[in-house]
């Protein structure tokens, strides 16, 4: 382009545009057949050829305006916005009442470049223009409202300058498409689907290296049997794939289907069922980090209009809830898809047509508020979305790390897969995780068990995870909370543990393998979430999550009596830790009662230091001797 843009600074001297003179009859008959040859060649995709020919027209005459101008709408639509431009003002300074038509595509390549200012003055000047047919005001009109949009999301800094998404590389694209990236939640493994032949798609997964990425393969197994198939997700443990499928068992047009890990690699696929299949298009799905929630997209009837946005819940029996509409804080009438919920439980990412925006369909993020319900879905904001259809969007574990399928420059071919950092506005919680089994205590023998997490400051459950057969779970924990976790099986005393994340940042994750104790005389269970103000036995408030825990034991196991064991460390006078301890105890004991436990059931013992779990030369140590007991006295 570098004699191209010599040329225009040249024309520019020469010309001012304030009157018409191009006339395209005039033009050599010879550059007529080359102007008409590249016509053809970029009408059937042949860019590179096409652009060539026009190049060269260009060369013989500089003046050549049409040629400048379908050069122009050539870049374009490679996203070639600089070069676009260039070649659009060249035209328009050479003949500006000829190229007057082309205002609108000129000020959809300057926003592309995101000179949105500039974009609103030329979409005016292009409204302005007398006897404008209704259709094209109609969509220059549209386009003045997402310059505008994107002007106060900049006034509003919505909008970055930095942004350098980075190609996953050869080792998982290729010269076909590469989309719906889906990570395991340490990010070891990356599936997602790639277009072949047709309407073929293939499913592929990757693993994690030093360097980067392994090389992409199908995935083995009878899900990549079928050719008719789209949006691909793995669960965050890994142990499951839920994909859409156009199958001749289906309900009718693409239905969503699951796979489960077995030793061979994968199941054969299973129909998710009536409850979220229908006769019509289901697609796009994404499992929250506990599967107990999955969200789709689909185009039944009852939407708001297009495809919209649905989420199923898990019942206690593993089977799947009707499909509920997730209302018109999300869907519009236009077309709502490829959501994705983050590791944390509580954002949610997907893509609309029908929300305010730059263009196209943009990606959009709402969060899940302390009483479950979702905020206003608010745009990514400039260059994440662009004046294209942007979309199938996926987060890291860590919050920052973003992937996207993009047809950008360096892209091997139509889309491909990029990472990049999300802004600080955009982000997620940090998560971290933990990971386990559950097991008997005596045999060790692995235990399906029902976790609970909950948010000890609001008592609102964050997430409930039923372990697999063999007792393997994982759960994710958003930094910034202080969390309770129990674990729960009927003939066993719960476990309870507490992850404080509040206060600072945390930098690992955590294995965690639990031995649930049989309810049988003398089992005790330490109460890890029962706290107490400083130097005080009144409870505090965070402790009441665990100690609903502790009576609803009691109630489902109404023959059980128990002993509260109150235990402090060895700081201060013996007498007065005791009488601590003691009464502690007894708060335990004063809450169950006051919740319908029968007296007779209850009974409280302190033993101040006397009984040490750990050195109480350290005050790692000591925190862990001032603890709080549950003891099975009587059955």
């Amino acid at each position: 382009m570098k004699t191209l843009r010599l040329l225009f600074f040249l024309l520019l001297f020469h010309f001012s545009g304030n009157a018409q003179w191009y006339n395209p009859e005039k033009v050599n008959s010879k550059l007529q057949f080359m102007y008409s040859g590249a016509i053809e060649q970029l009408t059937d995709g042949q860019f590179a050829a096409g652009k060539a020919l026009l190049v060269k027209a260009l060369k013989q005459d500089p003046k050549f305006v049409d040629a400048w101008l379908s050069l122009a709408g050539a870049c374009g639509q490679q996203k070639q916005y600089d070069s676009a431009i260039l070649c659009y003002e060249t035209g328009i300074a050479l003949d500006s009442i000829y190229s007057r038509d082309y205002y609108l595509p000129y000020s959809i390549n300057l926003a592309g470049a995101g000179r949105f200012e500039e974009a609103q003055h030329i979409i005016q000047r292009y409204l302005n223009l007398p006897n404008l047919h209704p259709r094209s005001k109609q969509a220059a009109t549209y386009r003045s409202g997402t310059y505008a949009f994107a002007l106060q999301a900049i006034a509003n800094n919505k909008s970055s300058k930095e942004f350098h998404p980075l190609n996953l590389g050869d080792s998982i694209n290729s010269n076909r498409s590469e989309y719906y990236p889906s990570f395991t939640i340490d990010d070891s493994r990356l599936v997602f689907t790639r277009r072949g032949n047709g309407f073929r798609e293939d499913f592929y997964q990757a693993f994690k290296t030093d360097d980067g990425y392994s090389l992409a393969k199908p995935i083995a197994g009878p899900l990549n049997e079928e050719e008719s198939k789209g949006g691909l997700m793995i669960s965050q443990d890994g142990s499951w794939l839920i994909f859409a499928g156009n199958f001749e068992e289906g309900f009718g047009d693409f239905d969503l289907y699951i796979c489960y890990a077995d030793n061979n690699g994968w199941s054969e696929p299973f129909n998710l069922g009536s409850n979220i299949n229908t006769e019509f298009w289901e697609s796009s799905p994404t499992l929250s980090p506990d599967k107990q929630t999955l969200y789709f997209s689909s185009n039944r009837p009852g939407g708001f209009g297009g495809k919209d946005l649905y989420a199923v819940k898990r019942l206690s029996n593993g089977q799947w809830s009707k499909a509920e509409n997730m209302g018109p804080n999300f869907n519009t009438t236009s077309d709502e898809l490829a959501p994705f919920i983050h590791a944390d439980n509580q954002t949610l990412y997907f893509t609309s047509g029908g929300h305010p925006g730059y263009g196209g369909s943009d990606i959009y993020v709402s969060r899940k508020g302390p009483g479950g319900q979702w905020s206003v879905p608010q745009n990514l904001g400039f260059p994440i979305n662009t004046i294209e259809d942007d979309g199938s969007l996926s987060v890291a574990a860590d919050g920052k790390t973003a992937f996207f399928a993009s047809a950008r420059s360096d892209s091997r071919g139509a889309l491909d897969l990029y990472r990049f950092e999300l802004p600080e506005y955009d982000r997620p919680f940090k998560t971290l995780w933990v990971k386990g089994v559950v097991q008997d205590a005596e045999t060790k023998k692995g235990l399906p068990s029902a976790i609970e997490l909950k948010n000890l400051n609001s008592g609102e459950v964050l997430q409930k995870v039923v372990t697999d057969e063999t007792g393997n779970y994982l759960v994710t924990l958003p930094v910034g909370n202080d969390y309770s976790f129990t674990v729960n099986r009927q003939g066993y005393l719960f476990y309870s543990d507490r992850f404080e994340l509040a206060a600072q940042p945390a930098d690992s994750t955590y294995t965690n393998n639990i031995l649930l104790q049989p309810i049988r005389i003398n089992s005790s269970l330490e109460l890890k979430n029962i706290l107490y103000e400083t130097n005080s036995f009144q409870l505090n408030p965070s402790s009441y999550v665990e100690l609903d825990k502790l009576v609803q034991l009691l109630q489902d196991n109404p023959s059980v009596k128990v002993r509260i064991n109150g235990h402090t460390d060895n700081v201060g006078k013996p007498a007065d830790n005791l009488l601590l301890s003691t009464n502690r105890a007894k708060s335990v004991v004063a809450y169950l009662a006051s919740k319908g436990v029968a007296a007779t059931r209850l009974t409280a013992k302190g033993f101040g230091s006397s009984k040490p779990i750990a050195d109480n030369s350290t005050e790692a140590g000591r925190a862990k001797n001032r603890r709080t007991e549950l003891q099975i006295v009587g059955l």
